[in-house]
């Protein structure tokens, strides 16, 4: 009769056990899910603000063509994807960045940029089949953004204001600079702040107005 009560004590201590441990994991996996949600470009300081008017930049292209980044009066809005050769998440992400800008030309351009030897970029750019997209090889305009990962976009409107930018890693990652532009917020962190959530899943205050 005693060995019978121990069992079902130790059962029941194991049964509560797991109980406390399937909390644990619920709750974790809530965090998680607030820390993805929304998945998006990562945002951090920089000179030029969403919202803010990019300076007008007049860079020639590795086809030898003028391309004026920034300033108003364009016929269409500019992402500008930054990559490099060596950056083997920039060469997964190509394809995305090709197939949208193809498909979203009637109001969007694409124009591929980075910094560093030529004739490198030159072969990176006809490997991966960038041909009909303008490509600036630009040590001032990396400053200009204050990119210091990549790859990197940066999304303008016609009247170069800066939409959003951040990092992005993989294809969602670059559809949530549409998305702000959508939302009308800059960034992923903006939009947690203004539902009341921070990067850590801890609630904030949200912002009003």
């Amino acid at each position: 009769m005693t060995t019978l009560v121990v069992i079902l004590v130790l059962q029941w201590v194991l049964l509560i056990a797991m109980a406390v441990v399937l909390l644990a994991v619920v709750r974790q996996v809530g965090v998680l899910h607030q820390r993805v949600a929304p998945a998006g470009a990562l945002t951090i300081s920089h000179a030029i603000k969403a919202g803010e008017a990019a300076p007008e930049l007049r860079l020639r292209t590795l086809d030898g063509d003028d391309a004026v980044i920034g300033g108003a009066g364009h016929s269409r809005g500019t992402l500008l994807m930054f990559v490099a050769p060596d950056c083997p998440v920039c060469a997964a992400l190509i394809p995305a960045v090709k197939a949208i800008g193809k498909q979203e030309s009637a109001w969007l351009r694409v124009i591929f940029a980075s910094d560093g030897e030529t004739l490198q970029h030159a072969r990176f750019r006809r490997d991966k089949g960038l041909t009909d997209f303008p490509y600036v090889v630009s040590m001032q305009l990396g400053l200009t953004y204050q990119v210091g990962k990549l790859p990197y976009a940066v999304l303008l409107d016609e009247q170069g204001i800066l939409i959003a930018q951040g990092l992005v890693n993989s294809r969602e990652h670059l559809e949530s600079l549409f998305e702000a532009k959508r939302l009308r917020v800059a960034s992923l962190q903006q939009y947690l702040q203004r539902e009341g959530r921070s990067l850590d899943g801890e609630a904030v205050k949200p912002v009003t107005g």
